[in-house]
């Protein structure tokens, strides 16, 4: 019996990125790999519920005591928050976006968890602003993975140029990540995206975006997809497994490249550890989207997706998308 998931590439690329994220969560910011095969060996790995217990005495850090198995971490609240904007309002607008942003993310608004760096700072910008002296770059200066979390969504439903989307891409980065850096890794995998849901072949699709990665990201892409195999491990370690976009691309790229399918892709990097979460977004997103295309590769497991919470209002919001 098929217990895989077979939607449409958008759709899939969507729903990919957030069941990708909530796979992760239970050992997000857990930095040693070892602990987490202990933990695979006695629990599982996908879908845990975090616990506090599972990162005494190594390196780590407990963030989701608020968080249930199957909850969201901050990155897939972004996916989805760009999500609903882009169901409610048929595309991307970017005061409207910053006001909905605000509002889930500030004071007295519905997001329950923590607050990265990137997210405090786009606050801290906002928050004393009328909706009409909000700047056109609202984002902090950083490069952490805050960039590529509504990726999945903008790229998803574009329809126009790979320029076009590259503006679209750099616009909505920059409300929350003011980082050319940044810029540049969503860019490169927000292309690679474009190209797998267009019908490219996962590789093509990562080298053939490697023009758009910029001068600091591309020696890094270029060597990680050098690689022969998928030896996930040893690629966290020589690139670090943190949460900044320099560290985590080329594990998203080397795991995209050479995983057999999507439960693979996610396994393998939830057992580098660190920002998992981070980097599940798009390797989720591109994984997703191009075992979609593929019936005979395995695509989103049906148990995976059964666990993603608030999947009823996910897939209300896909509708009216795609």
């Amino acid at each position: 019996m098929n217990t895989n998931i077979r939607l449409e590439s958008r759709a899939a690329a969507i729903l990919g990125a957030l069941v990708a994220d909530a796979a992760a969560l239970g050992l997000h910011w857990l930095y040693d790999p070892e602990r987490i095969a202990q933990i695979e060996q006695s629990k599982g790995l996908v879908f845990l519920l975090p616990d506090a217990k599972d990162y005494e005495g190594v390196s780590g850090y407990f963030a989701h005591g608020q968080k249930q198995a199957g909850d969201s971490s901050a990155y897939g609240e972004l996916c989805r928050l760009m999500l609903r904007h882009v169901a409610r309002h048929g595309k991307f607008y970017r005061v409207d976006y910053q006001s909905e942003y605000r509002s889930y993310f500030g004071p007295g608004g519905g997001y329950r968890g923590y607050i990265d760096s990137p997210t405090r700072q786009t606050l801290q910008t906002l928050l004393p602003l009328t909706a009409e002296e909000f700047p056109l770059q609202s984002g902090a200066d950083d490069d952490q993975f805050a960039a590529l979390a509504t990726l999945p969504v903008v790229v998803a439903t574009h329809s126009g140029s790979v320029d076009a989307l590259k503006d679209t891409i750099e616009q909505a980065v920059r409300l929350t990540n003011h980082n050319d850096t940044a810029v540049a890794a969503a860019q490169y995998t927000g292309i690679a995206l474009h190209y797998v849901l267009a019908g490219k072949p996962v590789a093509q699709a990562l080298n053939d975006a490697i023009e758009h990665a910029g001068g600091t990201l591309k020696p890094l892409l270029e060597e990680a997809l050098q690689t022969q195999q998928l030896d996930a491990l040893t690629i966290g370690k020589r690139f670090g497994s943190a949460c900044h976009v320099p560290q985590g691309l080329p594990i998203i790229a080397h795991i995209a490249q050479h995983a057999p399918d999507y439960r693979s892709a996610i396994e393998a990097n939830i057992r580098i550890g660190g920002d998992s979460c981070g980097r599940a977004i798009m390797l989720g997103a591109i994984m997703a989207a191009h075992t979609s295309q593929q019936s005979s590769l395995n695509s989103i497991p049906l148990e995976w997706a059964a666990k993603l919470r608030n999947l009823s209002n996910v897939a209300d919001a896909m509708v009216k998308l795609v």
